[in-house]
């Protein structure tokens, strides 16, 4: 099986000439603009992988794991863009990097190879007022069998480097929403599997991901891989 990497939320960077959308400099470094730590924890696990992708760009700019229907492709900042300006973002950044990983993903499995990609991500420890209640939580398609399967597998291992991580499927997301998974999915009806792994915020500092969280996922996908 070919591991592939990707992390659509790795940094909360802006091109120069979309820097006058972000007059609030301050909320480029909360939750809403990157996915603290996430890029921490996919370089840690990218010597696994037989392919990487991440961006940097804030997800605030446009949203990569999202569909291009998605009413959030665009937040509030970049909702005020003309259309052709829109365009332009789909299509100097939007599509050069999903397509990139779907024709990895392409390549890979018209060689006869089997895919499981994992979609590297974090999440605030507090939404809305309510706490999440997990450490990671491992996202998939319900209705598919190997997905489910390996998920089990995958908490298993991690369960045996360190017993007191708290592991919960389709939390806090549902594994089924749109995603670049789901988009996945329906472009690769075999030989795909499409995870996403959630890791709670709270075990990140200065953007790098606690160590002891990072090694036991680590040594756990090792081990099931």
């Amino acid at each position: 099986m070919k591991l592939v990497l990707t992390c659509e939320h790795g940094g909360n960077d802006i091109p120069k000439n979309y820097k006058a959308l972000f007059k609030n400099e301050a909320i480029l470094n909360t939750h809403r603009a990157y996915d603290m730590g996430a890029l921490d924890l996919f370089q840690t696990l990218v010597p696994l992988s037989d392919a990487s992708y991440y961006s940097t760009t804030t997800r605030l700019l446009v949203e990569l794991n999202r569909s291009l229907h998605h009413t959030r492709l665009f937040s509030e900042f970049s909702e005020k863009l003309t259309d052709l300006e829109k365009t332009n973002l789909i299509y100097n950044h939007y599509l050069p990097y999903r397509r990139a990983v779907e024709n990895h993903i392409k390549r890979f499995i018209d060689q006869g190879e089997n895919v499981l990609h994992l979609s590297i991500h974090s999440f605030t420890p507090k939404l809305d007022g309510k706490t999440r209640n997990c450490d990671i939580g491992l996202l998939y398609d319900s209705a598919n069998t190997l997905e489910q399967r390996f998920c089990r597998a995958l908490k298993s291992e991690i369960l045996k480097q360190n017993s007191h991580i708290k592991i919960r499927f389709n939390y806090p997301y549902l594994g089924k929403a749109d995603g670049f998974t789901t988009y996945l999915r329906k472009q690769f009806k075999t030989n795909y599997l499409g995870l996403e792994i959630e890791v709670n915020q709270k075990y990140v500092l200065n953007n790098t991901m606690d160590s002891a969280i990072s090694q036991a996922v680590f040594k756990a996908l090792h081990h099931v891989l």
